[in-house]
């Protein structure tokens, strides 16, 4: 069974879920430090001046260091309705905006205390949206005690995996020696953005990979899937 594992991100970017669908099951590793400036709080759109972040504010200054299950949203300022207007704005003329903006809509209506509920809750739909059916666990609730690779080979283990399929900068930090000795193989992702439709690519910018998977949803809608998959990637058909 191949097992991945990541920290909960702010609508991830496609090789998020590249790695889920390559996988037999995802942990959600809600159990390590929070890290500011990253993308559990952030993430990428496409403009028509090339890219904008959309973060979520959260209440990490002076609280030390916290469990990203443990990191709460700062409402006192007015994310949620930047982040809708900002969408329409950007958006509002990709082909399928309409099927899918009434679900963030909902989304920045909602009053969000954790912010890994926040992206839980979104991570689930796009999941849906992506035609991806994986069972999701959650670190929290496998009591895993220990750190670094040492917590990968334990969470591997609870789940009786034999495969583990880390991201590519795992290169840098994993000791990939402690897999061979577990009996565990150790497996690198290799993952090639696809080209699709893209709002504003007259502006002289070309396709931009990276971007957060609604970037992929708005424009492709049901297509979305198969271009995930690399069965329609790699082309850009037409350019608004």
């Amino acid at each position: 069974m191949i097992l991945s594992v990541h920290q909960p991100q702010y609508i991830p970017w496609l090789g998020y879920f590249d790695k889920i669908l390559k996988s037999d099951c995802f942990v959600v590793l809600d159990q390590v430090q929070y890290k500011a400036r990253e993308y559990q709080n952030r993430n990428r759109i496409r403009t028509n001046h090339g890219w904008m972040w959309l973060t979520v504010p959260v209440k990490s200054s002076g609280q030390g260091r916290q469990k990203i299950s443990r990191i709460k949203i700062d409402n006192s300022t007015g994310w949620r309705k930047k982040h809708s207007d900002s969408l329409r704005t950007w958006y509002k003329k990709a082909e399928s905006f309409h099927d899918h903006f009434p679900f963030f809509e909902d989304v920045f209506t909602r009053d969000w205390d954790d912010l890994q509920d926040l992206n839980i809750h979104i991570m689930r739909y796009m999941l849906e949206k992506l035609g991806i059916h994986r069972t999701v666990y959650f670190e929290s609730d496998l009591d895993i005690t220990a750190t670094k690779t040492e917590r990968i080979i334990d969470i591997c283990r609870k789940l009786n995996a034999d495969v583990y399929l880390s991201g590519s900068g795992g290169r840098d930090y994993l000791e990939e020696n402690k897999f061979t000795r577990a009996g565990i193989k150790l497996e690198y992702q290799n993952f090639s953005h696809p080209r699709y439709r893209q709002q504003h690519m007259a502006g002289g910018d070309g396709f931009m990979p990276y971007m957060s998977c609604i970037d992929l949803l708005f424009n492709e809608g049901r297509k979305s899937s198969d271009i995930l998959r690399g069965e329609r990637g790699n082309q850009v058909w037409y350019i608004r």
